[in-house]
């Protein structure tokens, strides 16, 4: 990717290296167990595992969040490229939603080593990136990336970009009503039900990924050649089909909540090639 002269985006908290004395627990079947439930089954976890090691520790105190917001130091590689991509999305999505007369609220994205303490919860790294309606923040461990490239054989700047601007599609969702829509259908639907909501909700922020690189890339020419397929590898790497093949050994399409490989590419593409939101519709469609 090109992204020497994409301002870098100040709204970035660096919690990297701090201690945290004790993690709030998940209790009540909030909305962190469901963060926690969805984002294991992203990186082929069980979520009891997760789950259990959220709730242990005492009532949080959590200092991390007296962090002011800053943009990382340039000689800070990788947190410097998180920070040129969401600086990418900014610039992005507050054009999009101005063209439509509304404003887009700049969500925070918080670096974090080993183990975080957001609204929904106290989630360790193993959950991997997310994004918490509570706080309006995306939270990222860049060891992430790691496991991009050697367990799921997904390498690349644009894969990394991708993942982060999956997480803002998410916000983006927040910001336009549709999360809170689908969370009042999920709490009326049965189980299998609710998770086809959440999948269509997760291809519909692969859709914005795809719109967000497809504007960017009409503004400042970001994208160098391969990094269209490192996309579409990466979004195939974390489809549910790929991830429970590979920690369970059999696929159950009923309990997927991400999508399938095919399906997170198609709708990645979709927004890629369309670079419009009101062609990421994966609630509209009978066929997601």
């Amino acid at each position: 990717m090109r992204l020497e002269d994409q301002p870098r985006s100040e709204n970035i908290e660096d919690r990297r290296g701090m201690r945290i004395p004790g993690g709030r627990g998940l209790a009540g079947g909030g909305i962190g167990v469901v963060v926690i439930a969805v984002i294991a089954m992203f990186l082929g976890v069980d979520p009891s595992m997760l789950m259990q090691g959220a709730q242990q520790g005492s009532v949080a105190t959590a200092p991390q969040q007296q962090v002011a917001t800053r943009a990382p130091a340039r000689e800070d590689q990788m947190a410097d490229f998180v920070a040129a991509v969401l600086g990418s999305t900014e610039e992005t999505w507050t054009e999009i939603f101005a063209r439509g007369g509304k404003r887009y609220q700049k969500p925070v994205l918080v670096l974090f080593s080993g183990a975080v303490d957001s609204a929904c919860g106290f989630a360790q790294a193993a959950v991997g990136p997310f994004y918490c309606p509570g706080d309006n923040k995306l939270y990222i461990d860049l060891a992430f990336y790691r496991d991009l490239q050697d367990k799921f054989r997904a390498p690349g700047d644009f894969a990394q970009a991708y993942v982060i601007a999956h997480e803002v599609g998410h916000h983006v969702q927040n910001q336009l009503g549709i999360a809170d829509q689908v969370r009042r259908a999920q709490s009326r639907a049965g189980k299998e039900q609710g998770n086809a909501l959440q999948v269509r909700m997760e291809l519909q922020a692969d859709c914005f990924a795809g719109v967000w690189a497809a504007v960017a890339n009409r503004k400042r020419s970001v994208l160098e050649t391969g990094d269209i397929e490192e996309g579409l590898r990466a979004a195939a790497a974390v489809g549910d089909d790929r991830i429970q093949m590979a920690s369970r050994g059999y696929v159950s399409p009923e309990s997927f909540t991400h999508g399938s490989s095919e399906q997170r590419m198609r709708w990645f593409r979709r927004g890629l090639e369309a670079g419009e939101v009101k062609a990421c519709d994966t609630f509209a469609v009978t066929q997601r």
